[in-house]
């Protein structure tokens, strides 16, 4: 994917990463969860597709983490 916000999309995609391995789920799990493939949920790991904020609300609710989080990141 390219797009202006590349490098917001690829720290987004880590730190749902992050927040999914803390919580001891495989990207099949976690999609199976949000009702998405397991495909979808890594092109969104790997900043390879834009991610709708539906997904990302339904990821927030898998995981118990609040959106704030999963986009506490800084670009410099």
């Amino acid at each position: 994917m390219r797009n202006k916000h590349q490098l917001e999309y690829k720290h987004l995609g880590l730190t749902i990463a992050y927040y999914r391995k803390e919580h001891g789920l495989s990207q099949m799990q976690l999609a199976e969860l949000i009702g998405i493939s397991r495909t979808h949920m890594s092109r969104i790991e790997t900043a390879d597709c834009a991610v709708s904020l539906d997904v990302v609300f339904d990821i927030c609710s898998a995981l118990n983490v609040t959106p704030s989080r999963l986009f506490n990141f800084r670009i410099d």
